[in-house]
């Protein structure tokens, strides 16, 4: 079954352009991406993010009394369970058979929401709601896992052109999200 520890690396090494050293742990690795993981450009949506998780998901973790200096000092611990339980179990991925499939999966949803599910559900050919259960994970697990990766990678790829296509402004963040889906690779 997959296990979150194995798409941390993609997320942080994409969120904050640091590759992750030799020996070092998920966390020292966190801890170092922390000065390049901070962004606020005016043309992302997301806004304030930090190592990839935006203010407004924080404070909707924490409540609506968190600070942004709380954020700007977020841990390890907290930007796990972020990830974790916000992104990760809502695609429940840890009852997911493949870990390449459950990390461009989570991986979408962290990037673009609920689209994330919405688009993976119809390649599918079930229910496209943006819930992940009982008939979803069943297909997910049942199908090729390497024709589903593939079929995913094709889909992300459309699904940033559109973006770009209705935002023009996210043009230029195009490459970047383009070169985050070609870094996943398939393993059996």
């Amino acid at each position: 079954m997959a296990k979150v520890e194995g798409l941390i690396p993609h997320i942080i090494e994409f969120e904050a352009g640091q590759i992750k050293g030799i020996g070092e742990s998920l966390e020292e690795y966190f801890y170092r991406s922390l000065d390049t993981g901070l962004a606020d450009d005016v043309d992302d949506l997301g806004g304030l993010t930090l190592v990839g998780v935006t203010w407004n998901t924080y404070r909707s973790y924490i409540g609506s009394k968190a600070t942004k200096e709380e954020f700007l000092k977020m841990d390890y611990k907290l930007w796990y369970d972020i990830l974790k339980k916000m992104y990760w179990d809502r695609w429940k991925a840890d009852k997911l058979i493949n870990q390449s499939v459950a990390n461009i999966l989570v991986d979408w949803v962290w990037a673009s929401g609920v689209h994330g599910i919405k688009i993976p559900q119809r390649i599918l050919g079930v229910k496209s709601d943006g819930i992940v259960g009982k008939e979803t994970l069943n297909r997910v697990n049942s199908v090729n896992q390497k024709a589903l990766f593939e079929a995913i990678v094709v889909e992300r790829r459309l699904f940033i052109d559109t973006i770009v296509r209705n935002r023009p402004q996210n043009a230029k963040f195009r490459n970047g999200w383009l070169r985050r889906i070609n870094a996943f690779d398939f393993i059996a």
